[in-house]
């Protein structure tokens, strides 16, 4: 009987043993994974989602342990952003401005054509820079005076912090010029705006616009890489990683900026529906 109780007493004390070294073994596992984990952290243009998702997407699978992240503020937030710590890399569809250079370092990772995008059923195909600035100026507000239907022309333009807008708004010189009849906080709800009127005309990246909407070649010359990249298409602008000029950054942010601007990101960057830099 006491050889019995011995032998339960034994087998006991071994399953808790194995349970409890089994759990701290899980723990310690869990705490490895959890402090190797790196983070690099961007913010910045919505214009730049689709390019930022390609190349975070391709360094994540080939780095484990390295999580990129985005947060699309916009690019004057971007760079505040950056400037403030807050992240490691700030995103930017628009050059920085000479306050900003003071403090800040700007790299060119693509080139993006800015498109005209209207409703598909419009019949309007081509429009020339000049007519592109007198819509958005209101010196031409009905489709008809341009080939198109008699109808009143809305135009749909981005929010006053929009690297977009900035862009346009420079290539187009229509700064604080533009008649707005909406404007709108992404890309992405100009796209919708647009193929929701038949009205419509508004601007978006390339890389962005869809099947929901036209896009219209500007002077006769569409949009395309060969175009843009030897300039010939005249509404484009880059996109640009901003970084602090006094502090390094991480191990892992250096490596991944260095990937983002090497040659190996040129066809994600294609793939992104933006335009690799000429090298």
């Amino acid at each position: 009987m006491i050889k019995k109780i011995t032998i339960i007493a034994a087998t006991f004390a071994l399953c808790v043993l194995t349970f409890i070294g089994c759990g701290f073994g899980t723990e310690s596992n869990n705490n490895v994974k959890a402090d190797s984990m790196q983070t690099i952290s961007t913010d910045g243009s919505t214009s730049m989602e689709k390019v930022i998702g390609f190349l975070s997407e391709a360094y994540m699978g080939e780095h484990e342990g390295i999580k990129v992240t985005y947060n699309p503020t916009g690019s004057s937030a971007g760079i505040q952003a950056v400037s403030e710590g807050r992240c490691d890399i700030g995103l930017s569809s628009r050059e920085l401005n000479n306050e900003e250079k003071e403090s800040l370092d700007g790299t060119i990772i693509a080139i993006d054509g800015i498109g005209i995008v209207v409703n598909p059923n419009n019949p309007i195909n081509d429009l020339s820079l000049a007519q592109v600035k007198d819509i958005y100026t209101g010196a031409i507000d009905n489709w008809k005076d341009i080939g198109g239907t008699d109808a009143p022309i809305v135009c749909i333009g981005r929010e006053a912090a929009s690297g977009t807008r900035d862009g346009f708004e420079e290539v187009t010189d229509t700064k604080d010029k533009c008649k707005y009849n909406q404007e709108l906080t992404s890309t992405g709800d100009v796209v919708q705006t647009v193929a929701g009127n038949p009205n419509a005309i508004g601007y978006a990246s390339i890389a962005s616009a869809n099947d929901s909407v036209k896009l219209t070649s500007i002077d006769g010359v569409v949009p395309s890489t060969e175009t843009i990249q030897n300039g010939e298409y005249k509404i484009q602008r880059n996109f640009w990683f901003v970084t602090k000029k006094d502090k390094s950054l991480s191990k892992a942010a250096q490596e991944f900026f260095d990937f983002a601007t090497g040659i190996q990101a040129d066809s994600l960057i294609t793939d992104a529906g933006a335009v690799p830099v000429k090298r």
